[in-house]
C-alpha cells in the first residue's frame, strides 16, 4: 500500500458560475477551460447544478442527466488528469443503481469519479431526486474534502457528521438568492469555527426562474474570518490553506478540552 503524505498546504480554488441553460456539454466545456485556468490548484470547487443551471423544469429532459460513463464530462476528466485538480461540478445525476441524485460530483486527476447526493432536499427537489447519503471525504493530497450539496449547509448535523469522517475542508456546492446573503455568510462561517475545518462555497451566479443569485461565494478559515470572496459576477477565487493552522487551532481546543 502506498502511504498518502499530507501536504502542508492545499490551494482551492473556488468557480462562481452561470451555466449556459440546460447545455450540459456546453458548461463542460466551460468547466475544463477553468480547470486549465486554474492550474495549479489541487481542487476546484464549482456550484449548484453547474452542468444545467438551477431550472428543475428542464430535467424533464432526459439530456439534462449525467452518467458515470457520460461522454460530455470527458473534456472535464481530461482538464482534471492533465492539471493534476481534482474538479467538482454540480449535476442531476443518474445513478448505476436508478438512483436520482442532486449531486456534486468529483472528477479526480487519476481518473475516479466520487459522487455526493444532496441529503436536505427541498419539496420541489424531492419530486425529482431521492437523498444521499453520507459521503466519505476525498482525499486530495491528504487533505479530507468533505462534499455538501446546498442546504446540506444550513443543517448543522451534517457538518458534524463529516467533522467525525475527519474532514479538513468542507466544500459546499450551491444557490444562495438576492436577500440570503447573511446566510451566505452564517453558515460556512459556523461550520468552519464548530468544527475547526476550512469552508468552502462555490455559489451559481446570474438568474434563473424565481430567482437571482447574491454572489459572494468565497473561503472561510476554520477560525470563522471570510479569506477571499467573489463578488455578485461569475469569477474564479483562490486560497492557500496551511495545514498548520488546522493544527492550531485544534490544539487550541483540544487543550481547552472541547476535542478529543
Amino acid at each position: 500500500m502506498i502511504a498518502v503524505v499530507e501536504s502542508d498546504e492545499l490551494v482551492v480554488a473556488v468557480a462562481q458560475h452561470a451555466p449556459v441553460p440546460g447545455d450540459v456539454a456546453e458548461n463542460a466545456r466551460r468547466a475544463a477551460a477553468a480547470v486549465a485556468d486554474a492550474a495549479g490548484a489541487d481542487l476546484l470547487l464549482f456550484p449548484l447544478l453547474s452542468l444545467t443551471g438551477y431550472d428543475l423544469r428542464r430535467l424533464a429532459e432526459r439530456a439534462s442527466w449525467a452518467t458515470p460513463d457520460d461522454p460530455r464530462l470527458d473534456v472535464v476528466r481530461e482538464a482534471s488528469r492533465a492539471h493534476g485538480v481534482t474538479t467538482v461540478v454540480g449535476a442531476a445525476w443518474s445513478a448505476p443503481d436508478g438512483r436520482r441524485l442532486l449531486a456534486s460530483v468529483a472528477l479526480l486527476p487519476d481518473g475516479g469519479v466520487e459522487v455526493a447526493g444532496k441529503q436536505y432536499l427541498s419539496r420541489a427537489e424531492r419530486d425529482l431526486f431521492e437523498p444521499g447519503e453520507p459521503a466519505p471525504p476525498l482525499d486530495v493530497r491528504g487533505w479530507r474534502v468533505a462534499l455538501a450539496v446546498c442546504f446540506d449547509a444550513a443543517a448543522p448535523e451534517h457538518a458534524l457528521e463529516m467533522a467525525r469522517r475527519g474532514a479538513d475542508v468542507y466544500a459546499v456546492s450551491a444557490l444562495y438568492t438576492d436577500g440570503q446573503e447573511r446566510r451566505l455568510d452564517v453558515h460556512p462561517a459556523a461550520r468552519a469555527m464548530d468544527h475547526r475545518m476550512y469552508a468552502l462555497v462555490a455559489n451559481l451566479a446570474g438568474a434563473g426562474p424565481g430567482w437571482r443569485s447574491c454572489g459572494g461565494s468565497g473561503v472561510w478559515h476554520p477560525d470563522g474570518r471570510r479569506l477571499v470572496e467573489a463578488g455578485t459576477g461569475p469569477r474564479v477565487v483562490t486560497a492557500r490553506l496551511a495545514r498548520a493552522e488546522l493544527e492550531r487551532l485544534r490544539a487550541a481546543d483540544a487543550v481547552a478540552g472541547y476535542r478529543g
